[in-house]
Parts: C-alpha cells; sequence; structure tokens
C-alpha cells in the first residue's frame, strides 16, 4: 500500500487549533479542581472548628438577615425559651437508627422570637409522642446544638405537602405557616446529645434521639483533577504523534523528489 501523501497547510492549522483548544480546556478543568480542592479543605477546617466550639448565643431577629451558610452552617449554638410541644412537625429521615422522622419543636423565647429545634430522631412506632416516654421540659430550657439553614421546597424527588402534613425537607418557612407560627427565624438548630450519651441500641435509647447530624463533605477533587490533567497530556501526546508522523512524511517526500531530481 502506498504511504499517503502530506496533509494540506489548513487541515493540520484546524488539526492543532482543535487540540490546543482541548488541551487547554482540560487544563483550566484540573486546575479549576485544585482550588475546588483548596476551598472544600479549607470548609472542612472551618466546620470541624465551629462544631467543636464552645456555644455561642443563637442569633436573634436583628441578625437574622446576615446569617449565612459560609459564616454560620454548623455554628454551635444554644438557645434559651419554651418548647411548644404541642406545635410539633415530624419531617421524614434516614439515619444510622433506620428510617423515620426528625421531630422539630418550636422554641419560643422570651422576646417572642421563635426558632424551630431538630430535638432529634424517632422511628415509625414512635411517631407518637404518646409512645416515646418523651420526658421535654415543660417550662424554660436552653437548647445546645448546631445551627442548620432552612431547606426549602422538599427532597430531591418529593416535595414538602403542608395540607396533607406531609414533610420531607425542614422547611422553616413551610412549617412556620403551617403550624402558626410568628416570627421564626430562616434556621433551625439540630439538637445535641446530652454530654456523655453516646448512641445506644434501639432497646434502650431514649426518644427523640439527638445528636444524630451527619457533617460530611466529599472531597473528590484530587481525582477529578488528575483525570482532567492526564487527559490534557493524552492530547498533548496525540498531538506530538501527529506531527512527528507529519514530519516524517514531508521528509520522506522531500527524499523521494530529491532522487527523481
Amino acid at each position: 500500500m502506498a504511504e499517503r501523501g502530506p496533509r494540506s497547510a489548513p487541515f493540520l492549522a484546524a488539526l492543532a487549533i482543535f487540540a490546543a483548544a482541548v488541551f487547554t480546556g482540560l487544563v483550566a478543568l484540573g486546575l479549576w479542581q485544585v482550588e475546588r480542592r483548596s476551598w472544600k479543605l479549607d470548609l472542612i477546617a472551618r466546620v470541624d472548628q465551629r462544631v467543636h466550639a464552645a456555644a455561642v448565643a443563637a442569633p436573634g431577629p436583628g441578625q437574622w438577615q446576615q446569617v449565612n451558610a459560609a459564616a454560620d452552617e454548623y455554628r454551635r449554638v444554644s438557645a434559651t425559651g419554651t418548647l411548644l410541644l404541642d406545635r410539633e412537625t415530624l419531617v421524614q429521615a434516614t439515619t444510622d437508627l433506620g428510617g423515620g422522622y426528625w421531630v422539630l419543636t418550636p422554641l419560643q423565647r422570651t422576646d417572642g422570637s421563635v426558632l424551630l429545634i431538630n430535638r432529634g430522631f424517632v422511628p415509625p412506632e414512635r411517631r407518637d409522642r404518646a409512645n416515646r416516654g418523651d420526658s421535654a421540659p415543660a417550662g424554660e430550657t436552653t437548647v445546645t446544638g448546631l445551627l442548620r439553614l432552612t431547606e426549602p421546597g422538599g427532597s430531591f424527588l418529593r416535595h414538602n405537602d403542608p395540607a396533607a402534613n406531609r414533610w420531607y425537607s425542614r422547611d422553616v418557612q413551610a412549617i412556620a405557616a403551617a403550624r402558626g407560627l410568628g416570627q421564626v427565624a430562616p434556621f433551625f438548630i439540630d439538637e445535641e446529645a446530652p454530654a456523655g450519651h453516646g448512641a445506644a441500641s434501639p432497646k434502650e435509647q431514649s426518644w427523640p434521639a439527638a445528636g444524630l447530624t451527619v457533617i460530611s463533605f466529599p472531597n473528590n477533587h484530587l481525582s477529578y483533577a488528575i483525570t482532567w490533567f492526564a487527559l490534557a497530556l493524552m492530547v498533548a501526546l496525540a498531538a506530538g504523534y501527529v506531527a512527528r508522523d507529519e514530519l516524517r512524511v514531508r521528509r520522506g517526500r522531500m527524499r523521494e523528489d530529491a532522487r527523481h531530481d
């Protein structure tokens, strides 16, 4: 089979531009993942510091507009008030103890403002307060836990249905409207387990079971960066192979032309 002739200059130029564009794009994606990894590691460090810090007072109404994920998510806070046990809301949940519900109970503070407290998890058979052995305080109490931002709308596939009292996410404003609450904070508090109380077996567990907040930030950015850089290297090697092959063909053609001359 006869060897091919040299490719045209326009074709080679177009091929070079395409390879350069793909290479640049892949390197840019790799660098972006490196930056994301740095950001994620910083986030993990900041959240870990918040979780283990001494509790501070939960933001009051004058600070609610400034509350945001970057500065406040998972901050350890405390709030004092009276639990409105007759206005609790059950939100479907899956935890290490199985499937069931989060128990969200309004806490009314002396200034009239209300915070939703996630008092913990109950299994389906404990959804009714009469079946829990719940010893929630009837008077003023102080709750300590992690500040969490509202989860509007519902879960990925299921939307909250206030009319049917079906809740799939901890949507603070929707729950407040459904329960006829007044001025409600745009966040809730995941109550922490009492000191010295780890997760007990289901038979020994008191309900609701607090302290089940899952703090997990997937950090696969390094593997993603390596993948993008590896693809960029493959493009560079392929471009180098094409260039070397084209140079070989052109040198062969030049030698053939020289013999004919």
